[in-house]
Order: structure tokens, then C-alpha cells, then sequence
């Protein structure tokens, strides 16, 4: 409307169509701030909501890796452990045979060195079984076949009986054969030789004579 135009209008005309313009209600005012307030919430909701799922999704990828982690731990264990095992299964093995082989050489180094020893036995034997009316040479030889026995002992040697015995090739070296009817079969006779063991191992048969 110019203002010519307005005024011309008479002034109590203005006035009433002042007083009939719409006003807002109080009503409308806190419908609106009510609806802000309602959107705000809303996104706070969303917000929260959203930040909890991200939360939840990184949790349970921590968590998945703690579990992968430790399945990779625990199968490195394991595999340690059985490394572990293997080796002293292994080192005691290697124990064992070693002892054993300790214990062979020592036994064959006794062995051979005892046998080069007992023909000294085998005529001190004899020269017990030889008549003689010179007491002291007798008394002489039995001390020194007593102690040379000793010393045999000690070291583990010691001679075994075979006289009357049933002939054992595991023992006996039959030299030589007689037909008897008095001796059972198989019976040792006579002894050329005496056998000698170390420990349950043989290291000199006996040489014999077999009956039958």
C-alpha cells in the first residue's frame, strides 16, 4: 500500500485493522522450542547410539585378536614343548648308550687284559698238581695262587666248575670225546682247562673232555 494511499485512510480505520492482525500464541512459542529441544535429543540419541556400536565393534576386534593371539601362543607352546621332549628323549638316549658303550669297553678292556694273564694261572695250577716233598716250595706257590685269584676277583674274574657238569657249548670247548657207561650223557669227564667269566659274560671256555 503507498503512502498516499495509507493516508488517505482514516486513522480509526488504521487502528482497528492494527488491533485485528494475528498475533502468536504463547502456545505455538513452546511448540516450537518443544520440537527443537525433541530434534536435539534425537541426534544426542543417534550420537550416543552410533559411538556405542563403534565402541562395540572395536572391542570385539580387540577381542578377536586377543584370540588369535593366543592361539598363535599357545600352538608356539606346543611346538616348543614337544621340541623340548624330542631333546631330552634324544640326549637321554644318547645317556644311555654312552654308559652302555662306557661300560662295554671297560669290560672288554678287563677282558683282554685278564687273558693274558691266566696262563700264569694255568701253570701255578699245574704246579699245584705236581708232586713235590719240598713243603716250603709248595706253601710258596699255594700264596701266590691265593692271592693271584684275589686279585682276579677283584677285577671281577672269576673261574667256574665244569667237572661233572653236562657239557654247555655256551661254556665248554669239548676237545675231545669218551664212551662211558658209568658217566651220563653229555658228562664232562675231565677238565684241560679251567673257563673263566666276568661278570655272566664268558671270556675263556673251559676246555674239556665229553662223555657220550
Amino acid at each position: 500500500m503507498s503512502e498516499e494511499v495509507k493516508d488517505q485512510i482514516p486513522e480509526t480505520q488504521q487502528e482497528t485493522a492494527a488491533e485485528s492482525a494475528p498475533e502468536e500464541s504463547p502456545a505455538a512459542e513452546e511448540k516450537e522450542v518443544s520440537t527443537e529441544a525433541e530434534e536435539k535429543a534425537e541426534k544426542a540419541e543417534k550420537k550416543e547410539k552410533k559411538e556405542k556400536k563403534f565402541g562395540r565393534k572395536k572391542d570385539e576386534d580387540r577381542s578377536a585378536e586377543l584370540e588369535t593371539a593366543k592361539a598363535a601362543f599357545e600352538k608356539e607352546k606346543a611346538a616348543m614343548n614337544d621340541k623340548y621332549l624330542r631333546l631330552m628323549a634324544e640326549y637321554d638316549n644318547y645317556r644311555r648308550r654312552s654308559q652302555k658303550e662306557k661300560e662295554a669297553l671297560y669290560t672288554d678292556v678287563r677282558s683282554e687284559t685278564a687273558l693274558k694273564f691266566l696262563p700264569i694261572y694255568d701253570d701255578l695250577e699245574r704246579a699245584l698238581r705236581q708232586p713235590t716233598e719240598d713243603e716250603a716250595y709248595r706253601k710258596g706257590v699255594e700264596m701266590i695262587m691265593t692271592q693271584f685269584t684275589a686279585t682276579l676277583e677283584k677285577l671281577g674274574i672269576t673261574p667256574f666248575e665244569s667237572l661233572g657238569e653236562t657239557f654247555d657249548p655256551a661254556l665248554h670247548n669239548a676237545v675231545m670225546h669218551v664212551d662211558d657207561k658209568e658217566k651220563g650223557e653229555n658228562e664232562i669227564v675231565e677238565v684241560f682247562q679251567k673257563g673263566f667269566k666276568l661278570g655272566d659274560k664268558v671270556i675263556r671256555f673251559a676246555m674239556v673232555k665229553v662223555a657220550n
